[in-house]
């Protein structure tokens, strides 16, 4: 059993920063890869970003591409993303998740992960 509490969420304007935390328990957490997912009010929920166990392979979604930054600690049981160059459009609930599948690497679906957080807002003024 793997328990994810997100945290880091706040208002920020357009252009700032924010880190997402999300803390598991259990000592398990090295055996899954990490997924962050968001949803907007009025939205599905979509993929941002995922990280391998080890944290050496990380994918990401064409819209975050290159001003978000997913990184792991597995020595705190700890995932993060660094998100840069806030835009209005990246304002949502953050959700991250544990996906036992370690071998899949580039995926960005949703189902196959086991655990969820209960999610962060994040808010991002213009």
């Amino acid at each position: 059993q793997v328990q994810l509490v997100e945290s880091g969420g706040g208002l920020v304007q357009a252009g700032g920063s924010l880190r997402l935390s999300c803390a598991a328990s259990g000592r398990t957490f090295s055996s899954y890869a990490m997924g962050w997912f968001r949803q907007a009010p009025g939205k599905e929920r979509e993929f941002v970003a995922r990280i391998s166990w080890s944290g050496g392979i990380t994918y990401y979604a064409d819209s975050v591409k290159g001003r978000f930054t997913v990184s792991r600690d597995n020595a705190k049981n700890t995932v993060y993303l660094q998100m840069n160059s806030l835009k209005p459009e990246d304002a949502a609930v953050y959700y991250c998740a544990a996906d036992p599948r370690t071998h899949l690497i580039y995926y960005s679906g949703m189902t196959g992960y086991n655990y969820w957080g209960q999610g962060t807002q994040v808010t991002v003024s213009s």
